[in-house]
Parts: structure tokens; C-alpha cells; sequence
């Protein structure tokens, strides 16, 4: 195995290019667009966890506690409050964008210098709010393992809105013949398998699991 760490935008550009076997990104509407342009055989769900709004301590727009994530982020939008955004077309910066929208914020119209995008990924993204004393939307998991926290802390989570499912993808050798589909697809098949959802389940960081395995549920 060699791993490729790329946000889901840049990893979908790295498979359709042919220059993977393997998907295994969270952003469902690209995933499944990816596979009806016959770039990748067959979505498969894996696991599932949840973003959270992390922001300072001091809380300048008052949203700590919340549970309602359109509330918090027009709150953020309203004051101004200093945000960080990915920028960097992954699935986090996906689901940020729509999140923004359920709150009925045109970001188009709304952006200015308290939203700042970096084009970076989730490390450098928490170390930028924690740095301007910022909001920030992360993946559970990075968030668990994140070691740099200073003043910050979770602002907001527990809305059903914040879920955040991955799907794994083999990449068409239809469309590349150098694609290891067999390699790949036992790759697949292990994830999907029993061992490879309980070796899922089992990953603890701190005595936190990270993710929760539900290759079985219809539809995810």
C-alpha cells in the first residue's frame, strides 16, 4: 500500500488522471459523479463520523454549546467573527460551503476579511485559527488527534447536519489498463469485510474512536 493524502477534490483529480488504484475520500455527491463519468467502477460505503465547529475560547460569537450549526454559522457571519476556511475543494471544504448554505449565508455576498480561505489542509487549517483565534470547520477525527490546540475548543456539535460519511472507489481500468484492479479490489473487499470494519472500530485515539464502520447500511 502507499498512501496518497489528498483532500477528496484533489484525490478524485489524482484517480481520474489514472495515477491511483484506489479512492477512499468523503464527499458522497463526488463520489458518486465520479462514478456515473465512468471514472471509478463502484461506490462503496465504509465508515462514518461527524465534523465539529472548533473556535477560541473566548467565543466571540457566542455560539459555544449549540447544537444547531446554521444558527452558529450565521451567528459567526453576522458579527464577523474571524473563520478559516480549507479552500482546498475536500470533502470538509464541501461539506463547509453547504453548510453555509442551509444557514442561507451567500458567502459570495457575506465574505470579507473575517472569512479567509488558505488552500491547505486540515493540520494547517486548525493551526491558522488557533493562530488568529479563529472558527474553523474539522473532521472529528483530525480534531481528536490534533496536538497544537492552544485556546482552542469545540464550539459546536451533536446536529445531525455535521455527518460525514466515506466511501471507497476502485479506480475504472476500463479507462486505465496500468490500474491494479485486482490489488485494489481486495483492498475494497477487506475494508467492507468484517475484519476490516472491526480493525475500523477499534482505532482509538486517547480512548476515542475515531471512526464508525458501516459498510452494511443501505444507502450510506
Amino acid at each position: 500500500m502507499k498512501v496518497v493524502a489528498q483532500g477528496t477534490g484533489q484525490a478524485l483529480d489524482t484517480a481520474r488522471r489514472g495515477d491511483a488504484d484506489v479512492a477512499f475520500v468523503h464527499a458522497r455527491a463526488q463520489e458518486l459523479k465520479f462514478v456515473e463519468e465512468g471514472a471509478g467502477v463502484e461506490r462503496k460505503p465504509v465508515m462514518y463520523n461527524d465534523f465539529v465547529l472548533i473556535g477560541p475560547k473566548a467565543d466571540p460569537a457566542g455560539i459555544k454549546g449549540s447544537k444547531d450549526i446554521a444558527a452558529a454559522l450565521k451567528a459567526i457571519a453576522d458579527k464577523q467573527a474571524p473563520f478559516v476556511s480549507r479552500g482546498d475543494r475536500s470533502g470538509t471544504h464541501s461539506a463547509e460551503l453547504a453548510l453555509w448554505k442551509t444557514a442561507g449565508i451567500d458567502l459570495e455576498k457575506a465574505r470579507g476579511p473575517w472569512y479567509r480561505e488558505i488552500g491547505q489542509g486540515m493540520g494547517a487549517a486548525l493551526n491558522t485559527a488557533g493562530a488568529m483565534g479563529a472558527y474553523v470547520l474539522a473532521d472529528r477525527g483530525t480534531w481528536i488527534s490534533f496536538k497544537n490546540r492552544g485556546d482552542l475548543d469545540i464550539a459546536v456539535e451533536g446536529d445531525k447536519r455535521l455527518f460525514n460519511q466515506y466511501g471507497v472507489i476502485l479506480v475504472n481500468p476500463a479507462k486505465h489498463a496500468h490500474v491494479k484492479a485486482k490489488e485494489g479490489q481486495a483492498f475494497i473487499d477487506w475494508l467492507v469485510s468484517p475484519d476490516g470494519q472491526k480493525a475500523i472500530a477499534d482505532y482509538k485515539i486517547d480512548g476515542q474512536q475515531l471512526f464508525f464502520p458501516n459498510a452494511t447500511q443501505p444507502g450510506a
